[in-house]
């Protein structure tokens, strides 16, 4: 495969997004609308990727490198237009041997196969070629002025005459080069536009001039969308799910009513699972095969094992393995825990910071009290162990395998292998003293009421 560089650019402010946070950095399906072109651009075959952002994006520059930490930084400090920013990358594309391609930073929805459309041409012999498209309302994109297969331009929507604009075909996202042709051109761009700015898109023209081979390839709507306020972001977050959806149903996963099952990015599953409704993906989550996730589920940074059977309305996050055939029922949430193969915890449980082994039943109402304030702490509980109902367990402790823990205890001291261990006050029956309790509670009431 021939050596590809991508600059992409992101240095704009985003002002429509009305927003303290960097347009690029809204996410979609978990991840940064930045995130997944440079996502794209690797699925694509880029060695190396060129990041242009402005002055004020530090915060862009820190994420991007959490997620790729192999892409190199630039700073366009006064804009001055696409192509000038485009040009702050010159010390990677000066050394440059193969194509460069240049794409704008905020098109979540751009595939490999949307950079390939273009480097397919370059592939066969072209010197550019420009990503286009064909939107349902073309109103405020640049239009592709062609001659057959030549593209010769791309003139901007304010700079484009009456004729131009009723030209369907369009300039998508993508610009890709042979290295040389990009070095020989970016230079020559100039600002005689409405803008007075150096448009990227001049470049179509210069390689003409020049007698360079100009072509285009083409690229579905939806996967081409920019994101320029929160609208086109909801709808790139409803374009995106829609399209993972109907992946994982084609992969053997049912969805009860897809439509109110989201994912992340990264959202991994097996085949012959259920996913009921309202279910939610954060992102880090793994499921294997045959597992069942019941309604109103919100799961992230997750390991699910085979033929587990999460909810109704489990919270599974921040680091939780479960093994297979674990049951997670109603209000039941996990944080930063393992859970043993065949364990249970039907009920109105929080286990955090916790190692719990096989078989092991979680009583209703049971808490891991892991946290004082300061510290966190860890529960470790046994193999084939009872936690009787509304126990609370208070880290660091340890409870053996066999063990039992009657209802209502509170566990501070670590339990032997098979000990029951029982900690509460012992109950004192006062007969006839509820109706003189009443009476001070009305008495109380009476009071306040004057």
């Amino acid at each position: 495969m021939t050596e590809l560089l991508t600059i992409i650019l992101a240095a704009g402010e985003g002002t429509r997004m009305k927003s303290a946070m960097p347009k690029v950095l809204h996410p979609v399906g978990g991840m940064p609308i930045i995130g997944h072109v440079a996502r794209a651009a690797r699925e694509a075959g880029s060695g190396a990727i060129a990041l242009v952002t402005g002055p004020r994006h530090a915060a862009i520059r820190e994420t991007v490198t959490a997620i790729d930490a192999d892409v190199v930084h630039f700073e366009q400090t006064v804009a001055k237009g696409t192509a000038h920013a485009a040009s702050m990358a010159r010390a990677l594309f000066e050394k440059a041997t193969g194509y460069v391609a240049v794409v704008y930073g905020d098109h979540p929805l751009l595939r490999g196969t949307n950079f390939r459309a273009v480097l397919d041409r370059l592939d066969a012999g072209l010197d550019v070629a420009i990503l286009g498209f064909e939107p349902r309302d073309p109103t405020g994109y640049g239009r592709f002025i062609t001659d057959g297969d030549t593209l010769l331009a791309i003139r901007e929507h304010k700079d484009a005459n009456e004729d131009e604009r009723r030209i369907r075909l369009c300039n998508a996202c993508i610009l890709a080069f042979r290295a040389e042709v990009f070095r020989d051109l970016i230079d020559k761009v100039e600002t005689n536009n409405a803008q007075s700015e150096y448009y990227l898109t001049d470049l179509v023209g210069l390689a003409n001039s020049a007698g360079k081979r100009v072509g285009y390839g083409l690229a579905p709507e939806n996967d081409v969308m920019g994101v320029n306020d929160r609208s086109q972001l909801a709808r790139a977050e409803g374009l995106f799910q829609d399209v993972r959806r109907d992946d994982f149903m084609k992969a053997g996963v049912t969805l009860k009513d897809p439509a109110s099952v989201w994912f992340s990015y990264d959202t991994e599953i097996g085949k012959d699972v259920t996913i009921f409704p309202h279910v939610v993906f954060g992102p880090g989550v793994s499921i294997a095969d045959n597992v069942e996730i019941r309604p109103f589920c919100d799961i992230e940074e997750a390991v699910i094992g085979e033929g587990a059977t999460i909810g109704p309305f489990a919270r599974i996050r921040g680091g939780a393995e479960l093994g297979p055939d674990v049951h997670l029922g109603n209000f039941v949430e996990v944080k930063k825990s393992r859970i043993g193969a065949g364990t249970k915890a039907g009920h109105l449980s929080y286990l955090g910071d916790a190692e719990i082994g096989t078989k092991t039943n979680i009583g209703a109402g049971t808490i891991t009290c892991n946290y004082d304030g300061v510290n966190k702490d860890k529960t470790v509980i046994g193999d084939n162990v009872f936690i009787g109902s509304n126990a609370s367990l208070v880290a660091p402790v340890t409870i053996g395998d066999g063990a039992y823990t009657g209802s209502g205890s509170v566990i501070t001291k670590d339990v032997p292998a098979d000990a029951l261990a029982v900690g509460r006050a012992r109950q004192e029956n006062k007969v006839g003293y509820a109706p003189r309790l009443k009476e001070r509670a009305l008495a109380k009431k009476a009071a306040k009421g004057k």
